[in-house]
């Protein structure tokens, strides 16, 4: 992107994605509304400080209506594990994964619910697997980890202290470019193997004094040391790449060495139960009862790779929604509904509005109702029509009325029970809003 302002809503986009994970269209599409309505007062010579100063009040305005329409169930549990579902499924309706919403939807609530407020997504790994159908994908208490246990060791054990480190095990090489070691016989080679073998076997001696009995190392494990590991009655995973060790560490409250000399400073992880299984023709290994239990794998099955990108990338937006739901525990009703309800109380905070501000303050309003009605263009149903009646309807005072696609009419979203985060809508909102003052 070269030109400015097309970076500036990139950046808005990526800025709500990280802020609600959800909503990142939306956000774009009413600050550019916002932007052309301003464009418009700027054609009939109004200043752009006063266009501002008119959309800062809109803002306001708008704010107070959608704190003041916002529910929380955060103390009922059975009640907010149901608005969880619906914004679950709301969010998926836009995506892929829409024909499985309802399994997808339970996967990612109970995915969410295990992590108990805790503020890391990372305890929630997703893993892709070719194969089978999209409805066959499940939810696994406890961690996978894409890779396989050792040459003879056990494939299942239990009562595990974990040693997780980021270590070379194979032979130090001389650490000068260009080295080389001349020697005039075999012999000579002979004890330069074995002293390497000795330095080995004193760095699997160190490891083994800190009482782990399951190694786990990033890089490879080499022939040799895993042989010592195995006759230590050490299970030896070699090759975990970094964004596993990383996660594996949380996940079982382990440091991640890469040092043997002090084992009393380094801390194990622990977890009841390491087995290996077999999903779809690879297999993994499973870690079970890991010290932090709310720890779980989404495996994703899917026809083809590209689905399963897409899949991936529709549930992280859900996930990351019902996360910052179970942080902020406020949800909104979905389908338009909110913007024409904040579009209703800026137009009637505009006619106390004196001066030239007004009419910013009303451009704001027709910004908001745009989302409702792009909604029914991108459906095919008549904009203008359903547009008229949710006017109405909110003049009313009937606010939790939005738009209902399957029959193309004007229903309670309370009813159908389409949800979504007030915490996302309300990033929503000010995103756009400052994007559009900035670039004004």
């Amino acid at each position: 992107l070269s030109h400015p302002t097309a970076k500036m809503m990139a950046e808005l986009s990526k800025a709500q994605d990280v802020e609600a994970g959800d909503g990142t269209t939306s956000v774009v599409v009413l600050a550019a509304e916002m932007l052309r309505n301003a464009q418009l007062l700027v054609e009939q010579r109004m200043h752009p400080q006063v266009i501002i100063k008119g959309y800062r009040i809109a803002l306001a305005a708008a704010r107070a209506k959608l704190e003041s329409l916002a529910t929380d169930n955060g103390k009922n549990e059975s009640a907010f594990r149901e608005d969880l579902l619906r914004i679950a499924r709301t969010t998926l309706s836009s995506k892929l994964l829409k024909h499985e919403k309802e399994h997808f939807a339970t996967l990612a609530v109970d995915a969410v619910l295990r992590l108990r407020g805790k503020p890391n997504l990372d305890y929630i790994q997703v893993i892709k697997k070719p194969g089978a159908s999209l409805k066959e994908s499940f939810l696994e208490e406890g961690f996978i980890l894409e890779k396989k246990i050792g040459v003879g060791m056990p494939k299942v054990l239990e009562d595990c202290k974990i040693l997780v480190a980021n270590c070379q095990m194979d032979t130090d090489k001389i650490k000068i470019y260009g080295a080389k070691v001349k020697v005039d016989s075999f012999e000579a080679v002979a004890e330069i193997e074995q002293a390497e073998k000795e330095k080995m076997k004193a760095k699997i001696d160190k490891i083994v004094a800190h009482g782990c009995n399951v190694f786990i190392n990033r890089q490879l494990i080499y022939n040799y040391p895993e042989q010592l590991f195995k006759d230590a009655n050490v299970m030896a995973i070699e090759h975990s790449d970094f964004d596993g060790t990383e996660r594996l560490a949380a996940v079982l409250g382990a440091d991640i060495a890469s040092t043997f000399d002090n084992p009393e400073e380094t801390k194990l992880g622990s977890c009841k139960k390491i087995s290996e299984m077999l999903i779809g023709e690879d297999k993994v290994i499973k870690f079970s009862g890991c010290s932090q239990n709310e720890a779980c794998t989404i495996v994703l099955r899917g026809a083809s790779q590209h689905i399963l990108d897409e899949a991936e990338r529709s549930l992280h937006d859900a996930l990351a929604v019902l996360y910052q739901t179970v942080q902020d525990t406020r949800v909104c009703n979905g389908g338009g509904a909110m913007e024409m309800a904040m579009a209703a109380a800026v137009l009637e905070k505009a006619k106390t509005v004196e001066g030239k501000e007004s009419a910013a303050v009303e451009g704001f309003a027709k910004a908001l109702q745009q989302i409702p009605m792009i909604l029914a263009d991108n459906a095919g149903l008549d904009s203008g029509e359903l547009l008229g009646q949710l006017k109405a309807a909110h003049a009313r005072g009937e606010h939790t009325m939005g738009l209902e696609f399957q029959t193309g009419s004007v229903t309670s979203m309370e009813k159908l029970g389409i949800m979504e985060s007030f915490r996302s809508k309300m990033s929503q909102l000010c995103s756009a809003s400052e994007a559009a003052e900035m670039i004004i």
